[in-house]
């Protein structure tokens, strides 16, 4: 007995022996070439960047994997206890492998003959996931279980769940916690109800079978399976437990605002980014980055310009319906543009089918939906003609001259009908009270009510385009872009992006130089023809005014408040055009100026933000500020990667700066800018028109914001006559800043030393006398203000030492 026991524990020490030998070649054989697990220690998994207003907002996201990162410390237990009662109740416990659990998981799956339950702790999950690929094989359960062991003890329990929650996939283009509760819950990963949490749990093991957008069902058994281990585990009490297996799931998505408001301005912040930081860390980083937009801003400065744009169209006349349809097809298209009566409301678009055509008013359908569109409401959709302004055209009588049955047009809701409104109310009254709705409907939803009349007026889908820049110049902020019409038709960046003829918004950068070669706003110059001739061209240029009239001796102020194209010449030809140019540079202009009389009309393409920035040297007090988009970014881990300073470049003197500034108030209140008046403060501002009304500008600002505007087709071409910067873009302008001056306080610009007030004969130029009944209260540098006074009934053909001072003055254009 005693030699079997011997021969038995020899038998068992070979054999442990043996097992140690092949435990251990196999460890040597997995472990040979392990990745590097330390790797992990510095997880940077793809993430979103996000891109917010100045007040935190939202304004866009950009990535390729849908993931935004959260720290462990920001979700309260119960969001994570969920994923550990899902998939590793013993994580605290064990040592990167669950020895009991790898035991349960193989007995179960004996008895069922297939892969029911596996035994992956989520440590292993994570090695899986970052180190190994997905391969089904010992080999690679051996390496993850050895990777899972060395990383528990380079990383806390914390650091590997941590890693767990924000890299696992939960579908629908969900990566980590914080994107599966926007996107399935519609909020916040730190803000999910234990019944919420439990859902998301289950979806890791298999995101398509228990996504609950697809299997409701499925979803919902293993939601309770989760709460249920919840309560086993002793992390949720009876209370707790009965609760979440009593909450109703509510799903929806939280809304992700890219490229909705202020589109525009996102694509400038993108192209910013990755000009600094490169494509993928843009998409990949999880990037903050805090920028200057204010989207009350960005929202007003996107509806004005749509409705500006819109206006344009409309007074160009009627471009024709987008197509005709035979009456076999009328049922198949309208049943394909289902509109809900619930949901329009006055000023929304709809595309409308003309079924019957009267002289008075046009029948049309629209979904299940009856409209009628009257002759007043196309009484603008005249035959295009650019020669033509409207009010030098008849307004349309007769509907039939216009539209056609079979006609898809595009029409405004004027108004709800009152049948359509007290509907909406029951319905919604229902919806409140938890009833369904009539038929059956669903709460909220009206029927269609198929006899009420909407009425319409009918629309044109513009062509034109236009931008619009707001930035404030005391700091250089751009508070709000507009690049065109709708960024989802064309994403070409015109406030950016494009160069236009500014024409006399160019003037106000002439005068400044004019003011500095000894100039001032009582300088009286000619109105009158001029005919100059290129030399090395042998090319005639005779330049007019846009009202095609001189107005002989005029002061300077004047030829600036109506944008006299002539005088301007005139101080162009006196002060030297190289003077201009250099002026132009030194604002911050970009852009090739030929040594050519016309630079003083505007005749060199600028951009509308490079244009903003040269006017904020007048707004400024003679310094300029570069517009900036992007304030600060910071990383995923809140690194601060960059911080904005303003760039401020010394442009004018305070005077001529403060002179400048006052003469465009004095075009606001006497001339081209009359439409800015409405705002009932102190405004500056100088309207712009090119040759052919190709190119219309308005730049107008107060202390506190300035604002430019430009209209114009993206292929040169007229938009019609007297469709000038005053027409066409200072209605824009007007429109937007009466949405958001109320922000700012009422001021007027500073005045600064050196410069002196006096009150001017419009005439003469000269002091005006007690007596005058017109007079021009204008600033002068000091030292430069007229001495002499005007006498009574004084014109240019008087005797007396102030004729011959301006017929000097005269002599000199």
């Amino acid at each position: 007995m005693k030699k079997f026991a011997i021969i038995l524990g020899i038998l068992l020490g070979g054999a442990a022996v043996l097992a140690a030998a092949l435990a251990g070649g196999l460890y040597y054989w997995a472990s040979l070439d392990l990745p590097d697990f330390k790797r992990i220690t510095d997880y940077n998994p793809p993430l979103v960047t996000t891109v917010h207003a100045r007040d935190g907002r939202v304004l866009g996201y950009f990535y390729k994997e849908k993931r935004f990162l959260v720290p462990l410390a920001e979700l309260p237990p119960h969001v994570w206890r969920v994923f550990l009662a899902a998939e590793d109740s013993a994580f605290f416990q064990h040592e990167g492998v669950d020895l009991a659990a790898i035991l349960r998981a193989t007995m179960r799956n004996l008895q069922a003959g297939h892969v029911v339950q596996g035994g992956s702790t989520i440590t292993q999950q994570v090695i899986k996931s970052l180190l190994l690929t997905p391969e089904q094989s010992y080999k690679r359960k051996i390496r993850e279980a050895i990777l899972a062991y060395r990383l528990e003890r380079y990383l806390t329990k914390e650091e590997i769940l941590t890693i767990y929650l924000n890299q696992i996939f939960f579908g629908a283009r969900a990566y980590g916690i914080e994107a599966a509760a926007r996107t399935y819950f519609g909020v916040h990963a730190k803000d999910l109800t234990l019944a919420q949490a439990a859902m998301l749990a289950g979806l890791p093991k298999a995101p398509s079978r228990f996504n609950p957008y697809r299997n409701e069902e499925r979803a919902r058994e293993r939601q309770i399976w989760i709460l249920g281990r919840m309560h086993e585990l002793g992390w949720a009490d009876d209370e707790q437990y009965q609760a979440a297996l009593a909450e109703e799931p509510v799903y929806s998505s939280m809304e992700d605002p890219s490229w909705t408001l202020g589109a525009y301005y996102l694509e400038e912040v993108r192209r910013s980014l990755i000009e600094t930081y490169g494509e993928d860390q843009v998409y990949n980083s999880g990037m903050h980055v805090y920028t200057a937009v204010d989207l009350d801003h960005q929202r007003a400065a996107e509806a004005a310009l749509r409705q500006g744009l819109r206006d344009s169209a409309r007074r160009r006349g009627w471009d024709g319906p987008s197509q005709n349809l035979p009456q076999r097809d009328w049922e198949e298209v309208l049943a394909r543009t289902p509109y809900d009566p619930g949901a329009l409301a006055p000023g929304d678009w709809v595309e409308a089918l003309v079924t019957a055509v009267g002289r008075d008013a046009a029948e049309v359908r629209f979904g299940p939906l009856r409209g009628v569109i009257g002759v007043k409401d196309m009484s603008w959709a005249r035959t295009p003609d650019v020669s033509r302004a409207p009010e030098e055209v008849p307004p349309v009588a007769d509907c039939a001259a216009v539209v056609r049955p079979g006609d898809v047009v595009w029409a405004s809701v004027k108004a709800v009908p009152a049948e359509v409104a007290k509907a909406v109310q029951a319905a919604a009254a229902a919806q409140a009270a938890g009833s369904p709705g009539d038929g059956g409907a669903p709460a909220g939803t009206p029927a269609p009510l198929p006899d009420a009349v909407w009425p319409l007026a009918l629309e044109r889908q513009p062509e034109v385009q236009g931008a619009l820049v707001s930035l404030e110049p005391g700091s250089g902020e751009v508070r709000a872009l507009v690049g065109g019409y709708a960024f989802e038709s064309s994403q070409f960046n015109r406030a950016t992006q494009a160069r236009r003829q500014p024409g006399s918004a160019f003037k106000p950068i002439v005068y400044s130089a004019a003011l500095d070669s000894g100039m001032t706003p009582s300088t009286v110059l000619l109105d009158a023809p001029i005919v100059y001739t290129d030399s090395e061209t042998d090319r005639v240029w005779k330049p007019e005014n846009f009202e095609g009239v001189f107005y002989g001796p005029t002061l300077l102020r004047t030829a600036l408040c109506k944008s006299r194209n002539l005088v301007t010449i005139r101080v162009a030809q006196r002060i030297g055009i190289r003077k201009i140019i250099e002026r132009a540079r030194a604002l911050g202009l970009e852009a090739e100026f030929p040594e050519d009389l016309s630079v003083s009309l505007g005749s060199v393409p600028v951009s509308p933000l490079n244009l903003a920035r040269a006017y904020t040297a007048f707004a400024r007090g003679g310094s300029w500020i570069d517009p900036r988009f992007i304030l600060r970014v910071e990383s995923a881990w809140g690194e601060e990667l960059f911080r904005s300073e303003p760039r401020i470049e010394e442009a004018i003197s305070p005077q001529t700066a403060y002179i400048i500034t006052t003469l465009m108030k004095e075009v606001v209140r006497d001339g081209t800018g009359w439409r800015a008046r409405k705002l009932g403060r102190p405004v500056a501002g100088k309207t712009g028109t090119s040759n052919d009304e190709q190119d219309a500008w308005f730049v107008g600002f107060t202390p506190d914001l300035l604002t430019v505007v430009w209209v114009g087709f993206d292929q040169l071409a007229p938009m019609g006559k007297y469709e000038t910067g005053a027409r066409a873009a200072s209605p824009i302008w007007v429109d937007y800043r009466m949405a958001v001056e109320a922000g700012y306080p009422e001021r007027d610009f500073p005045l600064p030393q050196g410069v002196v007030m006096a009150r001017i004969d419009p005439v003469s130029g000269l002091l005006a006398s007690p007596y005058a009944e017109k007079t021009f209260f204008l600033p002068f540098k000091d030292g430069t203000q007229p001495t002499e006074t005007a006498q009574d009934g004084d014109d240019f053909g008087a005797p007396g030492p102030s004729a011959t001072t301006r017929g000097e003055d005269l002599l000199k254009q």
